[in-house]
Parts: structure tokens; C-alpha cells; sequence
């Protein structure tokens, strides 16, 4: 899509979408320069929420910095706790017992259908529809309460630690999760795929909507299910290995049309994988301690350079620890990728009507404050 020929430097004019806008998302501002319904340019401007959290680790003790975490994407916050916790755990030389890993794997693997859902139901609002808002949420709630029941918290999960997690599944959570799961999976062709996913309103709104190209995305670093709706099958789940996920068995799903159709398919078939991992991940939990015996109170790894990723519902979350030996981490960089996700923004919107701009928006599933960390 091209702005239109009539397009004049001085007839242009500036609209600004946000800071506090609802399809922004968050504290998320969008200088467009407007050719009438089209934009001439678009420019994400960030900054409003920083919160200096890499400043923050350099100046408390690795354990201090735990609860920083789940305030990134505070939608997908088990997914950071788990980068931050495997980190340290390479850098200590901390083995972490299967039990253990395990839970991670099904607490994540809960976290990221309760984040998919809530896209959903807030992508489908961005679009003028209500209805699908309601079932999501009416599903998201059943897993909030699950993970409530170990960890304490609904949103800003603070659950693991160094060498395992803090406090044990019961049989409640267990059953719980197996209902959950069959409870989603019945739902899923009905209030889901009938009501939404073949609903033409929507396809005529999202297909062919938005490209990014693989180019673009290897441009930008664009990773997540942006990436996987541009053709490329990348998930660090499955492409750089860790916990138990080598044991389970389940599929990347990635789609070649590029478009937010593609992007919002594969989050989608996301939710079922998820429901696989997290089956299987019941099966295979076995007896033993949630917590590495004898772990120090005050962590003092030895000086060196340690690098964790893991795959969160947005993308590649990526954590470089550098140890000078002392309790504070020396130097804390974070990836987070819902930034490299945004940045393509500027460059996709390009020529773009505004009404199909915030669905373009919508299909990249931002979360504010892990861009302004």
C-alpha cells in the first residue's frame, strides 16, 4: 500500500495517538504525520514509563532484583522470572531438581495462554468486537485462579528461585490444570474459531493487512510470533534448548502469509501447543524437591559472563549477566521483545489507512513497560 499521489509536504498535518490512548496499549505515544486517512509517517516515542530496572540489579543483590521481573511484562511475567532465575543459575553453577523444572514449564505454559487470551479478547475489542472479549476473559480467569493458588499473585508473578521454585504443587493445582485444559480445548472450535477465526469481518480486516517481510523482521530483530507470521520457523523453546522442553514434544507453528491473519493464526495454534506442553509436563511430574539443596541466601558467582534466553509469549527474552564475583550483578542487559517488535512499526505503517494501522498494532501484542524498562 502506497500514500496516495495527492500526497503534498504541505497539506500533511500531525496527529498524535496517544500517550493515553486504548489502542495504544499502555503509556505508548505515535507521532503520525496524516495525508488525510493515511499516514505519511509514523514515530513510536518511548520513554514515558522508564523505570531504569538494569540500573536497578547493579545496585542489589541478584535475589533483590527478583521481584523487578514480573513488573517488565507483567502479562507474561513467569517467562522473565524463568530468564532471570536460569542467569544467575548458569553463573552459580546451581543444578535445579526435574520436579522443579518441570512445574516451571506448566506455570509458563499457563502464563502464556492467559497472555495469549487476553491479546485476543483486547485485539478483538481494538476491531469493534465486544462479545470475544468476554470468553477470553471467562478462560483467563480459570488460569488466574491457578496460579494463584501457588504463587500468591494474578498478575505479577514472583514464583521461582534460584534452584528451583518457592512452594510445591498440590493435587488441587494438578486437577485443576487438567480441567482447565479440557475446558479451553472444548471451548476453542466454538467461541473461538466459529465466533472469531471465521468470522469474515475480521479476515477482511487483518488479510493481507500489515506485511512484514523476512527481511523486515531480520532488520529489526523482530522475533515471537511476529517472526513465525512472517514464514520463519524460529522458537527458542526449540532452536536454543533449556528446563525440560528437549522432553516434551510439540510443534512451532509459523505461517508464510506475513500479514497480521498469519500473525494472529499463530498465536492461536500457540494456545493449543501450550495445552500439549502443559499435558505432558503433568505426566512427567515426579516426586522429589522443588528447591536445590543448599543454595546461599547471598549469591556470589564467580566472575564471568553468562547468557539465558527464553521464549516468551512476545518473543525472545534474552538475559546477559556479567559477574565481577561480588552479590551485585556488575552488568544486567535485557532483551525484551515486544522493542525490536514496535520498531518495525514506523516502516510497516508507511501509506497505511489509520483504521488498518491499529489493527497492525493490535496483531504485534505490545506490552509497554518491558519496552520502557
Amino acid at each position: 500500500m502506497t500514500v496516495p499521489t495527492r500526497y503534498r509536504e504541505d497539506e500533511t498535518f500531525v496527529l498524535n495517538l496517544g500517550p493515553q490512548h486504548p489502542a495504544t496499549h499502555g503509556v505508548l505515544r505515535v507521532k503520525l504525520t496524516m495525508d488525510g486517512e493515511y499516514i505519511v509517517k509514523a514515530e513510536p516515542v518511548l520513554g514515558y514509563i522508564h523505570r531504569m530496572h538494569e540500573k536497578m540489579a547493579e545496585n542489589g543483590t541478584y535475589a533483590k532484583f527478583l521481584p523487578n521481573t514480573p513488573r517488565m511484562d507483567y502479562l507474561g511475567a513467569l517467562s522473565y522470572n524463568h530468564g532471570y532465575v536460569m542467569a544467575v543459575e548458569r553463573a552459580a553453577g546451581i543444578e535445579v531438581p526435574e520436579r522443579a523444572e518441570y512445574i516451571r514449564v506448566i506455570t509458563v505454559e499457563l502464563n502464556r495462554l492467559s497472555s495469549h487470551l487476553l491479546w485476543f479478547g483486547a485485539f478483538c475489542l481494538d476491531l469493534g468486537g465486544f462479545t470475544p472479549l468476554l470468553y477470553a476473559f471467562d478462560d483467563r480467569e480459570k488460569v488466574l485462579d491457578l496460579l494463584e493458588m501457588v504463587t500468591g499473585s494474578r498478575l505479577t508473578y514472583c514464583y521461582f528461585r534460584f534452584g528451583g521454585v518457592y512452594n510445591d504443587v498440590d493435587d488441587d493445582f494438578i486437577t485443576g490444570s487438567r480441567e482447565f485444559v479440557a475446558r479451553l480445548r472444548s471451548r476453542m472450535p466454538s467461541l473461538y474459531h466459529d465466533l472469531v477465526s471465521g468470522n469474515i469481518i475480521l479476515q477482511k480486516r487483518i488479510k493481507d493487512i500489515g506485511i512484514i517481510s523476512k527481511e523486515v523482521c531480520a532488520k529489526y530483530g523482530a522475533t515471537g510470533p511476529v517472526l513465525r507470521g512472517s514464514g520463519i520457523e524460529y522458537d527458542v523453546r526449540k532452536n536454543e534448548p533449556y528446563s525440560v522442553y528437549p522432553e516434551l514434544d510439540f510443534d512451532v507453528p509459523y505461517f508464510s502469509e506475513c500479514d497480521s491473519w498469519a500473525r494472529y493464526k499463530v498465536r492461536m495454534e500457540e494456545m493449543e501447543q501450550s495445552m500439549r506442553i502443559i499435558e505432558q509436563a503433568l505426566d512427567k511430574l515426579v516426586p522429589g524437591p522443588v528447591v536445590a539443596p543448599k543454595v546461599p541466601k547471598i549469591l556470589k558467582p564467580p566472575a564471568g559472563t553468562c547468557y539465558a534466553a527464553v521464549e516468551a509469549a512476545r518473543g525472545t527474552f534474552a538475559i546477559r549477566l556479567i559477574n565481577d564475583g561480588g552479590k551485585n550483578p556488575y552488568r544486567l542487559k535485557l532483551r525484551s521483545p515486544t522493542f525490536s517488535n514496535l520498531s518495525l512499526f514506523g516502516e510497516v505503517a508507511e501509506g497505511m489507512l489509520l483504521a488498518d494501522a491499529l489493527a497492525v498494532m493490535g496483531s504485534l501484542d505490545l506490552v509497554i513497560p518491558e519496552i520502557d524498562r
